[in-house]
């Protein structure tokens, strides 16, 4: 009997997905992270042997690349001019994003970007839209540096004559790149109290953290519309994020100067000019910038208090700021007024805010705080010996990346400083990029339920 002929047996593969844009800026930024932990551990980065290990490594890499600025070690002494300069640049990778350095790369050969390639950059930049974004990503390169070298020249003047052409220009380097990316890393071990009475110091710090907290979206609409005035016009966005920039910097500073203006060991002992530059300064670093001119351990409980909501705002989205950003909490805070009033949505500058927007906004709020408390419940664990007030502000600096703290850093335990990291870590990429990454894929809304009302409130 002759054998029947036998069909080829095909295997079919299963075709590998391709990983979505959220999971390919946290794996880039865990990337950035292990590298800089690993160069920062090297010998040659240390300026005291023996007191950088792995920890300290891990805990400085994160901060840098989430441009947080906590430190358990001092950068201007412990680590050597190689350290210093690997700090930089973590802190200058995090700041753009790393994604946005690889298209700067693409961009010096000529290689062309793929529309999912393009996607990620706009999830990275928080940009409106796909279309344009490889532009803005060339305008923004050229404006970041560009602002970075004007602002390393204006503090050379002063940090130049404080410590020698060679080391000045270092150090005026080094703190443009931090101000403007708001890392808060500083060479100095007190930060900048040192020219707590100097306005030119202050003045360039403060117009770098601005503008590095204002976003990149912002920035550009602004140069455009004054390039072509008749052609483009504000987006509501640019809009909102300089109305609310202006109110918290305008607010903040007013807040601070009236809880602090009588304290002995802040406000108290400086002329009012310098009471007036020092509160103006406070109140724009909680922000995300996280340097100081004045020691947060000696400030009123309720200045803390409400430094803690400036943290936890943060900057403007799209921005090197961290925190839950201006416009998240002002349309937040807006919407639910507007709801409460009976308006229904938000409208602002002639325009409506759509509901969705308020529910984004809400869950990015509400899951912050859970990330901040389940992190302050950890802490409480691990560094019990420390007060319940200096662990909550140390966990809403690492989850808004802002880097101030009240002196505790370098004192909490390894689990505690392995939290602390953790949380830096989801602090920088925001709490829905993290959730959009663990998603494989996106849940199937074909099928719709039938709607029933809850009471609520």
């Amino acid at each position: 009997m002759a054998a029947l002929p036998t069909e080829p047996v095909v295997h079919l593969r299963r075709r590998r997905r391709p990983l979505s844009p959220a999971q390919l800026i946290v794996l880039s930024f865990a990337v950035a992270i292990a590298v800089g932990t690993m160069l920062l551990r090297l010998p040659l980065a240390h300026a005291t042997p023996g007191k950088i290990g792995w920890l300290e490594a891990l805990f400085t890499a994160t901060s840098a690349v989430c441009v947080t600025g906590l430190v358990v070690v001092d950068t201007g002494s412990d680590f050597s001019a190689f350290g210093q300069v690997v700090v930089a640049l973590l802190i200058q990778a995090g700041g753009l994003g790393i994604l946005t350095a690889g298209t700067m790369l693409a961009l010096i050969t000529r290689r062309q970007l793929g529309f999912h390639q393009r996607l990620t950059l706009q999830t990275q930049l928080s940009a409106l839209q796909v279309g344009g974004v490889v532009r803005l990503v060339r305008s923004m390169l050229i404006l970041v540096f560009a602002v970075e070298l004007v602002g390393a020249l204006l503090l050379y003047l002063r940090m130049g004559a404080a410590e020698g052409w060679g080391p000045g220009a270092w150090h005026a380097v080094f703190h443009s790149i931090s101000a403007f990316n708001n890392a808060g890393f500083s060479l100095y071990a007190d930060s900048l109290t040192r020219y707590v009475r100097d306005p030119a110091v202050n003045g360039v710090i403060v117009v770098l953290i601005v503008l590095g907290g204002l976003g990149f979206v912002v920035i550009v609409n602004l140069l455009e519309r004054y390039r072509h005035a008749d052609r483009v016009r504000l987006s509501l966005h640019t809009k909102l994020a300089l109305s609310a920039t202006a109110v918290l910097i305008v607010a903040a500073t007013a807040f601070f100067l009236f809880l602090e203006w009588t304290n002995p060991r802040t406000l108290a002992p400086l002329p009012w000019p310098t009471k007036l530059l020092a509160g103006l300064f406070q109140a724009v670093t909680p922000r995300t910038a996280g340097f100081n001119t004045l020691d947060y351990s000696a400030m009123r409980e309720p200045t803390l208090v409400f430094t803690l909501l400036l943290m936890f705002i943060g900057g403007n989205p799209g921005s090197t700021a961290g925190g839950i950003k201006t416009v998240t909490f002002f349309v937040l805070v807006g919407s639910a007024w507007s709801l409460a009033r009976g308006r229904g949505e938000l409208q602002l500058f002639n325009r409506r805010v759509p509901l969705a927007s308020a529910v984004r906004a809400g869950v990015i709020g509400l899951i912050s705080l859970n990330i901040v408390g389940a992190g302050l419940t950890l802490l409480m664990m691990t560094d019990a010996h420390l007060g319940m007030l200096q662990l909550t502000f140390e966990a809403f600096s690492a989850v808004g990346t802002v880097g101030l703290s009240m002196g505790i850093t370098p004192e909490l335990s390894s689990p505690g400083k392995l939290v602390i990291t953790v949380m830096m870590f989801v602090g920088r990429l925001g709490p829905l990029t993290l959730a959009l990454a663990l998603i494989e894929r996106p849940p199937d809304n074909r099928i719709q339920h039938p709607v029933e009302e809850v009471v609520v409130g």
